[in-house]
């Protein structure tokens, strides 16, 4: 069974739940599309978050859902507002979100954290998720260390609830390979940075669009915290300040609000434009309908040619 029958749309797709970037707009784009879009809570405040889902609300009929970062200062709030704003889906992300999974239950909200080992997605697993997202380092942003294709198996063998495979999936032939790893779906985020509804800067889709096979970098991997982005001057001058020594402290002060400044104001060169290695397969800028039907009608085409190769 795939994601898309379990939780009622057309597609076996969720869209990423980018800071400052999955907004109701895009969610609803995603999801009027056939995907499941998502409401992402990072760089929100929790009002900013109730008028986020009251907004996709208004503008899709259709399933939709919220993603909460649990390192938000507000997290608690937010938590809550999920339960009160009627949401019935959501993920979570950058923690444990076991201490809100009994009222989001109770509620009847659909919860699938995104984990990056087997271990955790059997503790959540336990704890009652009905789902998890399995991100490799492929990914834009936020990264671990293990790739797509060695973590998904691996997860798919420890749990017995749907995997959604994430990081590095551009393409039909890559929805197809996650569905071969044992995937019931897949999340998706570069690929939506190109999408016309996504409210990031013209400035970053450009630098997306213009991006090569190896346009990509990680900032942060010294100190603990690794970071995809696409290689730019502020990329350079924090991976050579961090090779030279600098605390974690001096180098956070360094991109404070870099993320901010590439998406609205297009800042490429001092911002953080993050984007993953599939960067490079994404070279138009075109309806999110248009991208999320013509993963499918590749992968469709991709598996009917792998048919044909193994018989």
């Amino acid at each position: 069974m795939t994601i898309a029958t379990q939780f009622g749309m057309r597609y076996p797709l969720i869209q990423g739940g980018m800071a400052n970037i999955a907004t109701a707009q895009l969610a609803a784009a995603v999801s009027n599309a056939g995907g499941l879009g998502l409401v992402g809570a990072g760089g929100m405040t929790t009002d900013m978050l109730r008028d986020n889902i009251r907004k996709c609300r208004e503008m899709t009929p259709n399933v939709f859902g919220v993603n909460l970062m649990l390192m938000h200062p507000m997290i608690d709030e937010m938590a809550q507002a999920v339960v009160e704003e009627g949401v019935k889906f959501v993920t979570t992300g950058a923690g444990n979100p076991a201490k809100y999974m009994e009222a989001w239950k109770a509620a009847g909200i659909t919860i699938v954290p995104v984990v990056p080992s087997a271990a955790l997605a059997k503790r959540m697993e336990r704890f009652g998720a009905d789902a998890v997202i399995v991100e490799g380092c492929e990914a834009g942003g936020h990264i671990g260390e293990l790739t797509t294709m060695s973590l998904v198996p691996q997860v798919v063998d420890a749990v017995g609830i749907p995997v959604v495979a994430a990081g590095g999936i551009a393409s039909g032939r890559q929805v197809l390979a996650a569905f071969a790893l044992g995937a019931s779906g897949v999340q998706v985020g570069t690929c939506l940075l190109v999408a016309e509804e996504c409210p990031v800067h013209e400035n970053y889709k450009r630098a997306v669009v213009g991006a090569t096979d190896t346009a990509t970098t990680v900032t942060g991997r010294i100190n603990g915290v690794p970071v995809r982005i696409i290689k730019n001057k502020m990329a350079m001058n924090y991976i050579k300040r961090e090779k030279e020594g600098a605390t974690k402290e001096e180098l956070e002060h360094f991109t404070l609000g870099s993320l901010r400044r590439a998406v609205f104001e297009g800042d490429v060169d001092s911002g953080s434009v993050m984007a993953g290695q599939v960067a490079g397969m994404c070279k138009q800028i075109l309806p999110c309908a248009e991208i999320i039907r013509s993963l499918f009608a590749e992968y469709e085409q991709a598996y009917d040619r792998l048919q044909r190769a193994v018989c």
